[in-house]
């Protein structure tokens, strides 16, 4: 199965994101966490790429592959471009042949410190490089409320459009938390030229902190709703953390119901997220 193919299945695909983990987390627990994840039965997981001397971006092939054998689970790599040459992609691409992992999500990478661009400015630059390899399944990132380095909402569409060229075959949105930013967004990419579908992710507010640091990073607005709702409960995160999930258990089936190609749920390791998230669709009959 390839992830393209869940869109034609007639059933609203939805799909976890994970992260390497970080640290001396050991395989028992890391088994644990996916074990959880898989009796949730996601339509497939991504698992994010951490360059730049992070010290857990060659445990993305690894987890990634260990996902599709060890728990028959359908597993997609991510990848960044922005401080790797050409041999450093190569490289990328040699481990997941080796965990037999066939998707990966084309990225440009957040800027590191101290690091040069290398051999791609663009994430649709190593969209139509990795497109020479014809094993792999290409999907890439698309921001409802414009990347957070681009002003011209015009241009960002256009890259939009290129990435698609390249031989993106879907996208996944960068989170948001005002639906309405992303049926904006849908209808203008359509307007632009973009079929191909598009998952819609979206990240439950855990904290106040998350949530200043995610929308400072990704440019994501903040609903007055969430405002009111993060300063009732300031002073008591349990409630806070129960209210964020209930708050992105309504953001899921509105999309849903709004037409969405797909739910992609940012769930930070928390199989209990996962969980939470994942029943609030299923008692909405998705």
């Amino acid at each position: 199965m390839k992830i393209p193919e869940l869109y034609r299945k007639g059933k609203l695909p939805i799909s976890y994101e994970i992260f390497p983990p970080k640290g001396e987390l050991s395989m028992d627990a890391l088994r644990t966490m996916a074990n959880a994840l898989a009796a949730e039965r996601p339509d497939y997981i991504s698992v994010t790429y951490s360059a730049g001397g992070s010290g857990n971006s060659d445990r993305t092939a690894v987890l990634t592959g260990m996902l599709q054998r060890e728990y028959g689970l359908l597993a997609m790599a991510h990848l960044t471009c922005r401080n790797s040459t050409r041999a450093d992609v190569d490289a990328a691409v040699q481990q997941f042949r080796e965990q037999g992992v066939t998707h990966v999500l084309a990225l440009r990478g957040d800027r590191v410190p101290g690091c040069e661009t290398q051999d791609f400015h663009y994430a649709s630059q190593l969209i139509e490089y990795l497109g020479r390899t014809t094993e792999l399944t290409l999907g890439a990132a698309c921001y409802p409320e414009g990347h957070v380095a681009c002003s011209d909402p015009a241009r960002d569409l256009d890259y939009l459009r290129q990435k698609q060229d390249a031989g993106a075959a879907f996208f996944i949105t960068q989170l948001f938390f005002d639906n309405d930013c992303f049926f904006r967004f849908r209808e203008k990419a359509a307007a632009h030229g973009i079929t191909v579908p598009i998952d819609v992710g979206v990240m439950p507010i855990l904290s106040r902190e998350s949530l200043i640091k995610m929308s400072f990073n990704c440019g994501a607005s903040i609903p007055a709703g969430v405002v009111r709702m993060v300063h009732k409960y300031q002073d008591d995160p349990e409630s806070l953390r129960a209210a964020g999930i209930e708050y992105a258990a309504r953001q899921i089936c509105e999309l849903a119901a709004g037409g969405a190609d797909g739910i992609h749920l940012y769930v930070m390791n928390k199989p209990d997220v996962a969980h939470a998230l994942t029943c609030a669709l299923h008692d909405a009959g998705y």
